[in-house]
């Protein structure tokens, strides 16, 4: 199985619309950028309102926070950066119309912080503009894939990594089934047809289940799912509300079965005390975090800094900032902005960059033919909660190791 191959046992995500409609925050900040001619221009497409928010926020904050400390040391070789920024919702039919806007207002690169169905709908827009452009929180693995993504990358590992890691867990405990519970968004859409192929060459999916992101209640849902009896059920959402509810419920409905979560919950710590104790206990989320990492440890202490000192670092955090220090190598090995092709040439010749997420040693590459930055599996961390919804840190039944590539 693909999961034996890649994993090791450690002790046991085009319909044009009005501008109003698309571009609903498509307001631009200086970010601490100077203006006139010494400026570079990042393009920010960023899910302030919609499905996305609950991570596009978080990583868009970092990305403004990122813009800000190159600026004060100087900028790009003496030139200021300044973001214009557009919202597309993470709804697919909105996206080609908010970068075509964003490219209109000067963009010179793109920073995609939405989700990965909206980022799939934006790669052709890229294209033709011959803009370069990272999606920082992607991890719908055809966002770097072709056709159409000679401009457009990605730094995490992708869902079929997350499915086999699943798998890996599912063998060690000797589970044979498992239940999907999804909310019903482009994002998660894209994501489950990566996702539910590889779980159903390891296991017997025995139900699919989903609901509207705005859900007010999961009963239903719930308790199909446990007529099914499945040895556990993986939580297919980008979380926020209904992440929350789902867990909330399935922990009231269906309590001791092990739930699988995407990278979601345990990188929004605004929703762990939404949740009801212990809800989240039997939870293992696909974690990108290992305060092992030196250079983790580096941006937590300067996000503390700016944040304050119970600031939680998170993996969106982490994708944001070394996104736009991607973007400032690439900028400075082409000899400036200006020419988008040579911007890209030099996205392509980037390697070995040390990331600060994932494992000790874990670094992001790219090649004309790899736009996926995560070099290996070193970038996943199965991780745990404890009975008072705090995170616990690696899951020690299974984990993923930098030796299983």
């Amino acid at each position: 199985m693909k999961s034996q191959r890649l994993l090791a046992l450690v002790g046991a995500a085009t319909l044009v619309v009005t501008l109003s409609a698309c571009a609903g925050d498509d307001t631009s900040d200086s970010a601490g950028a100077g203006s006139g001619d010494g400026e570079i221009i990042f393009g920010l497409d960023e899910d302030s309102t919609g499905p996305g928010a609950s991570y596009a926020v978080i990583a868009g904050k970092t990305i403004r926070f990122a813009v800000d400390e190159i600026n004060a040391a100087g900028g790009i070789d003496g030139q200021q950066i300044r973001i214009v920024v557009g919202n597309d919702e993470s709804d697919p039919t909105k996206t080609p119309t908010v970068l075509r806007k964003l490219v209109d207002e000067g963009a010179q690169v793109m920073l995609l912080d939405t989700g990965s169905g909206a980022v799939l709908q934006g790669k052709s827009v890229l294209k033709q503009a011959g803009i370069p452009a990272i999606a920082p929180t992607a991890v719908t693995t055809s966002v770097a894939e072709a056709p159409d993504n000679e401009f457009t990358y990605m730094l995490a590992n992708g869902v079929d990594q997350f499915a086999d890691a699943y798998c890996g867990a599912m063998e060690t405990k000797g589970y044979e089934s498992i239940a999907v519970l999804s909310d019903a968004s482009p994002a998660i859409d894209n994501i489950n047809k990566l996702i539910i192929p590889i779980l159903e060459d390891c296991v017997e999916v025995v139900a699919e289940e989903s609901a509207p992101v705005d859900a007010a209640d999961l009963t239903a849902q719930a308790a199909r799912i446990k007529q099914a009896d499945p040895d556990a059920i993986l939580v297919s959402s980008l979380g926020g509300n209904f992440e929350v509810l789902a867990h909330n419920t399935l922990h009231q409905q269906i309590p001791g079965v092990l739930r699988f979560s995407l990278a979601s919950i345990g990188n929004q710590p605004d929703s762990w005390g939404r949740t009801n104790k212990g809800a989240l206990a039997d939870v293992v989320y696909m974690g990108a975090l290992d305060m092992e990492n030196k250079k983790t440890q580096e941006l937590e202490k300067k996000l503390k800094k700016a944040n304050g000192d119970d600031y939680r670092l998170t993996a969106y955090d982490a994708q944001a900032y070394d996104s736009v220090y991607l973007l400032k190598a690439a900028i400075e090995a082409a000899g400036g902005a200006d020419d988008p092709i040579a911007v890209r040439d030099a996205l392509n010749e980037i390697s070995d960059f040390e990331a600060s997420f994932g494992q000790p040693g874990f670094t992001l590459s790219f090649t004309p033919d790899k736009h996926m930055g995560a070099d290996g599996l070193c970038g996943l961390v199965l991780s745990g909660f404890d009975e008072n919804n705090q995170p616990t840190g690696a899951w020690a039944d299974y984990q993923v190791t930098c030796e299983s590539q």
